[in-house]
């Protein structure tokens, strides 16, 4: 194990370690600043085989850390529990043994405050890497990147997780003191912006400075037919008139085996969904409110997306379409940072531009998850973080209202099964 982690996977660059240092700080006080408003026993839940608790979470993240850091780069380290690594090791065959996900909800022990020690010792492990031995920390910056990244995908797990657990409670309890707020705007006008067709370049390029996921690469040609994408997400006021017109009654507009999820899962609207006498409403990490026609529509499986997008006379767009309709904009939008942790309205607009293509919600594409041509995995036992995931699943793109900015690129790829609602999965209309 020490000497299979000390292969480098093949990032492009070793960042600068001192700037390395600052930024784990931030990233680990940003993890327990989302714990802290969940309680000791709300930590422990695991409401359904894809999520995971919060106190796993918490666990997992500094493992990794242990793991692929620590164990092989600071001499003498000694893990803070050899069983942790049974416990909190994810899916990595290359590491050993693992408890299946679903089966996480079960480890009653050890305690929170247990694992808020062990967070404390992988902290303190990683200073003592980077003050006492500098030439092994700059030797792991890349590695220790890696985790960084690592631990933002899971603050986002770590919301969307809890939101599950909060929200699918008989009382539905808040995880905010204060529900998001709702804006009064008026329904920004679904306007078309088009897009010509030709040879676009897509990916992360072979020589740029900033970090990427393996499954980014390499940067490649494709070709694309002109195109059109719509200006904004679709909204709930939108989808309503989906369900109004009997879309989750008729086949008509389903994929097969979205049809056949729909009739074994019984669904009937979005997740989180409630009828009411008084209209629809959703839950919220504020907990209930009634529903707000002008946000846009959230939690959707990909089969209700393409099931949408069909019933409107469209489609959903491919990665690429997204990603060359994003390459000249800025990340920016509703992210992590703005703490909101819910999709707002589009803002209004005159000039014709997009809009919420970063934040609010992952966009699903019709893009199956597969590799890029001439895709190479990390080398080592990393090279599991995403290779062995390419089946069976669909590409997400833009980041979520619970997506760090830092974290985002242009050529992001997210991916999750098309049954998957939980995260904050919505849609925009291609044609």
């Amino acid at each position: 194990m020490r000497g299979e982690t000390t292969r480098r996977p093949a990032t492009d660059r070793t960042p600068p370690i001192d700037a390395l240092v600052d930024r784990y700080h931030l990233v680990r006080q940003t993890t327990e600043e989302l714990c802290a408003p969940i309680s000791v026993e709300a930590q422990l839940v695991q409401s359904m085989p894809e999520a995971s608790p919060t106190k796993w979470h918490r666990a997992h993240t500094s493992w990794f850390f242990e793991t692929f850091i620590l164990t092989p780069h600071l001499p003498d380290y000694r893990p803070f529990d050899e069983r942790f690594s049974l416990l909190f090791n994810s899916y990595y065959k290359g590491v050993g043994p693992y408890v299946p996900r679903q089966q996480r909800g079960t480890l009653a022990h050890p305690s929170c405050e247990t694992i808020s020690t062990y967070r404390r010792h992988i902290d303190a492990a990683l200073t003592t890497l980077v003050e006492r031995h500098p030439q092994r920390a700059a030797q792991a910056a890349a590695l220790i990147e890696i985790g960084l990244e690592h631990e933002r995908q899971h603050q986002e797990l770590i919301l969307t997780d809890i939101k599950h657990a909060l929200g699918t409670h008989p009382l539905q309890p808040t995880y905010l003191p204060q529900s998001p707020p709702t804006s009064r705007e008026h329904l920004t006008p679904l306007r078309w912006l088009n897009y010509s067709g030709g040879v676009y370049r897509i990916g992360h390029g072979d020589h740029s400075d900033a970090f990427a996921f393996d499954n980014e690469s390499p940067r490649h040609s494709v070709f694309l037919e002109p195109f059109s994408l719509a200006d904004r997400l679709t909204t709930n006021g939108e989808f309503l008139k989906f369900m109004e017109d009997g879309g989750y009654q008729s086949p008509h507009w389903w994929p097969v085996l979205g049809w056949d999820t729909r009739e074994r899962e019984g669904w009937q609207a979005p997740l989180y969904w409630q009828a009411h006498p008084d209209g629809w409403r959703t839950y919220t990490l504020g907990g209930p409110r009634p529903l707000n026609l002008h946000e846009p529509v959230s939690h959707l499986s990909y089969f209700e997306a393409a099931a949408y997008a069909q019933w409107a006379g469209a489609r959903l767009p491919t990665e690429a379409e997204w990603e060359v309709a994003a390459a000249a904009l800025p990340i920016k939008g509703n992210l992590l940072d703005s703490g909101l942790y819910h999709p707002q309205p589009a803002s209004n607009h005159a000039s014709a531009s997009m809009s919420q293509l970063f934040g609010d919600l992952w966009e699903w594409t019709s893009s199956p998850y597969t590799p890029y041509p001439g895709f190479e995995p990390w080398e080592g036992i990393l090279g599991e973080y995403n290779a062995k995931f390419m089946c069976n699943q669909f590409v997400l793109r833009g980041g979520s209202c619970c997506t760090a900015a830092d974290h985002l690129r242009h050529t992001y790829r997210n991916f999750f099964p098309p049954e998957a609602r939980w995260q904050y999965s919505g849609l925009r209309l291609a044609r």
